[in-house]
This record gives structure tokens, C-alpha cells and sequence, in this order.
């Protein structure tokens, strides 16, 4: 029966315990203070005690492929060393950290912000395949400008080494493990998706051969950084919208995990998400303080191509709002289907918000009392198995960068993030992850006087 102060093995690496900050977007490039940036942005959950610490999206690439704006890059040998300052940061406080290697493909910058795709026209799209009709249509219509370029088979190899190059620069630098990012519609999640991949390859075609390019990507980290711990999410594409009919389902997700572990990926983290980019990843308000930022209009302007644009974008998110509103834990059922099918750890993450959720995640079969806690009587209701090894939050670390204190100490705490989306939405101007909602910072004011978090 794990509790969350246990400590757990992944791949031969022992984390101190079970909590660890999911992957977000810490925008802080590859200028001369991006390590700095990015040392003030984990350091604090690694001295709150937790125990894993996964740096957000890094792109393997020197050019292309950022997701959103302020993205680093780890193709630079010099550049990647200098990361070892934070990778000695984190170990200081007996914590761990991984990084996370992606390649946006279709969801880069080369593909929706209008502003970057003037300034860079000889940056090519990357593509599985030629986009299906649904993409096609949005081209049609304005939303979107697809000019992609389709890798080519000998592409996708060279891809596949640019992952395994990054990965083992980042282990020169002393990250712990490579977790890549499977999902999110990341250039990954094309290969899995029968939505994205139409190819008649190697990579393409059945479910097995869609999964070639995440062993491919396996063996080139293996041949290149050894036995360094490596993780990968896994998708669902069960948000997905109506119009989309091939799609990766619950059931799909759960035999990618198996064959992953079969192929030697250490952990996964099963994920719902969608084949484009709506908000359930981001379950939660709309973040109406955000698009009504006055001093961030025009950089919206520039990001969606005009105030037209923006206020299609703008009427999407609200719309997206109501169809995934907040639901606690929602990857829960996910999750706990492939942990009953896979031997390595499962890893949760997406709505997981207090102390008493992850008890439960983890140790589900303990006697719960009619409010769903531990009486410690013997006598109440019994929920099912564990959902899954170790519990991850991302925003609320934007909220309270030294979250851990209060979760690991023991109590039913519960995070301070009312899941109100305003520290997403300014990201597409590359302004930094920080919450910006008021009540929420002065909550976390008075627990600051009051020493909660040292």
C-alpha cells in the first residue's frame, strides 16, 4: 500500500518519493539567462521535497518545432552543458529531474502564429502525413495555414537521432532520465494517431507500425545515452472532436502501454487528449482576465494573424470551456486500465488538485469512509486497485512554486489553483508560466507569512 512519501524505482532510478511536478511550459529559451530562468521556475518544487521534476517541452531541433514561443532547445552541446547548474540545483535538494524532449510537427509555431511564420518563411512544417481533410478544411476557412513538408523515411530516422542526441546531451548535463512527450499532439502522438499517420512505410499503416517510430526514437536513446530511465506519455484521443473518426481510443491507449513496455520504455503516463488543440489538457474556466489583458492585445494580434483571428480563438476557448469543464482526476480511469496491464510504473497527472485525491490514487484499496477518506476504523467501503505509482500536478506549481511543502506534510491539503486557465493563455506571447490570478496570490501571500512552505 504506496503512500506518497514512499519512495519508487524507475528504471533503476530511486525518486524519494511520489509526488512530481508534470511537465509546462517554463519559456525560458536559450538566451544568455534561460538557465537561470529556468533554475528559478523548478528549483523551488525540488526544495519543497518533491521528489520528481520534469522539465517542460525541450526541442531536439535548432530550428522549428516550438510548440509556443520561448521554448529551449537542447541541439547545442554548449548550451546543454550549461544546464548542469540546474541539474546540480535540483540534486542539492535530494530530488530527481528528467527532461522532456519533444518536436511539435503540424502543432508548431511554422503552422499557427501568423507573426513567427512571416519572420521565418524558409522554416519548412514537419508532417507524418499529408494533413486529412479535417486540417485541410480549417486551411480552407482561414483558421490555419498548412504548407507541410512529409518526412520522408530516411527524415524520420534522422529524427529519431536528433532524440537520441538530445537525450544523451542532457545526461552529460546530469538529468536523471528522458520523458518524452507523447502526447499533446506533439509530432509523437502523429506517429501513434491513425487521425495524423497515413503513411505506407515502416512507420505507417497498423497499430505497430504507427508505435516503430517511439522504438525507434527507444534504441536511439538507449545506443546513445545507455540505460538512462526514460518515460513517455501515452495518448488517448477520446476528447477528440465529433468530425474525427480515427482516432486513438481508450482501449488503443492502453495497448500502446503494453507494447512500450515490451519494447523497454521504463514508465508511461496515460493521457486524454485531443488530435488539436482545445482545452482538454487544460480542463477548467475560461480565462476571461487573460484575453481581456490590455497590455497583451496586439501581441495576441501578431500570434493569430489579426483581431479577427483572436476573437475566433478567444470564442473557441470559451466554448471549449463549457464542453471540458474541470473534472478532478480525469485521467484516472486512463490510468488505472493500463496499470492493470503493465508491470512498470504508471505515472498520473490532469486534475489532480489535494493530498486526500492522491492518497486515494495511489492506495485506492484502503477502507474509505462515506467522504471518500481513510477512517482508520476497518469498517468502511473499499474502492478499487490503485490508479497508479506516482501523482503529478503542473499548473498549481504556477500558482505556489513550493507546493510540496504543504502536500508532503502529512495533512489533506489541497492546492490553490481554482483552474481559471489565466497562466496559459499569455504563453502565446512567450510571457512566462506564473499565476496571475489575484485571490490566488494573496492566498498564497498569507501561507507564505505564515511559513507553510519553508
Amino acid at each position: 500500500m504506496a503512500t506518497l512519501e514512499d519512495p519508487i524505482d524507475i528504471g533503476g532510478l530511486t525518486v524519494p518519493n511520489r509526488l512530481y511536478r508534470a511537465p509546462l511550459l517554463e519559456c525560458a529559451g536559450n538566451g544568455p539567462d534561460a538557465v537561470d530562468a529556468l533554475i528559478d521556475d523548478l528549483e523551488p518544487a525540488a526544495a519543497s521535497g518533491v521528489g520528481l521534476i520534469c522539465q517542460g517541452a525541450t526541442i531536439v531541433r535548432g530550428d522549428g518545432g516550438c510548440a509556443a514561443p520561448g521554448m529551449t532547445r537542447v541541439h547545442d552541446p554548449e548550451f546543454t552543458s550549461r544546464l548542469s547548474r540546474l541539474t546540480e540545483r535540483i540534486h542539492d535538494h535530494g530530488s530527481r529531474i528528467v527532461l522532456q524532449l519533444e518536436h511539435g510537427g503540424l502543432r508548431s509555431m511554422e503552422t499557427w502564429h501568423a507573426e513567427f511564420r512571416r519572420s521565418n518563411p524558409e522554416l519548412e512544417q514537419l508532417a507524418v502525413s499529408t494533413p486529412p481533410w479535417q486540417l485541410r478544411a480549417l486551411d480552407r476557412l482561414g483558421f490555419l495555414t498548412f504548407e507541410p513538408h512529409v518526412l520522408s523515411t530516411d527524415e524520420v530516422y534522422e529524427l529519431a537521432a536528433d532524440f537520441g542526441r538530445a537525450a544523451a546531451r542532457a545526461v552529460e548535463a546530469g538529468y536523471d532520465g528522458i520523458h518524452l512527450a507523447g502526447a499533446n499532439m506533439g509530432i509523437v502522438q502523429q506517429f501513434l494517431s491513425p487521425f495524423y499517420n497515413r503513411r505506407e512505410d515502416e512507420f505507417g499503416g497498423s497499430p505497430e507500425a504507427r508505435l516503430e517510430f517511439l522504438a525507434l526514437v527507444h534504441d536511439e536513446i538507449r545506443e546513445r545515452a545507455g540505460d538512462v530511465p526514460l518515460l513517455t506519455k501515452v495518448p488517448a484521443e477520446t476528447p477528440a472532436p465529433p468530425v474525427v473518426r480515427r482516432k486513438l481510443s481508450l482501449s488503443d491507449g492502453v495497448e500502446l502501454a503494453r507494447r512500450l513496455e515490451r519494447i523497454g520504455y521504463d514508465a508511461v503516463v496515460p493521457v486524454q487528449t485531443s488530435v488539436v488543440w482545445d482545452m482538454s489538457i487544460i480542463r477548467g474556466e475560461y480565462p476571461a482576465r487573460a484575453w481581456e489583458n490590455e497590455r497583451l492585445q496586439e501581441e495576441y494580434d501578431a500570434a493569430f494573424g489579426g483581431a479577427t483571428r483572436k476573437r475566433l480563438v478567444a470564442l473557441a476557448n470559451r466554448v471549449q470551456s463549457l464542453q471540458y469543464d474541470f473534472e478532478p482526476a480525469w485521467n484516472e480511469d486512463f490510468c488505472r486500465r493500463v496499470r492493470e496491464r503493465v508491470s512498470i510504473p504508471v505515472l498520473a497527472e490532469g486534475g489532480i488538485r489535494d493530498r486526500t485525491e492522491m492518497d486515494r490514487l495511489l492506495d485506492s484499496a484502503r477502507e474509505l469512509d462515506g467522504d471518500g477518506n481513510d477512517d482508520g476504523t476497518g469498517t468502511g467501503a473499499t474502492d478499487a486497485d490503485p490508479a497508479c505509482d506516482m501523482v503529478g500536478m503542473a499548473r498549481p506549481f504556477y500558482a505556489e512554486p513550493r507546493l510540496g511543502a504543504r502536500l508532503l506534510d502529512g495533512d489533506a491539503a489541497s492546492a490553490l489553483c481554482d483552474n481559471c486557465n489565466n497562466c496559459t493563455v499569455p504563453q502565446v506571447t512567450g510571457a512566462p508560466g506564473i499565476c496571475r490570478t489575484p485571490s490566488v496570490l494573496r492566498k498564497r501571500g498569507e501561507l507564505e507569512r505564515e511559513g507553510v512552505y519553508d
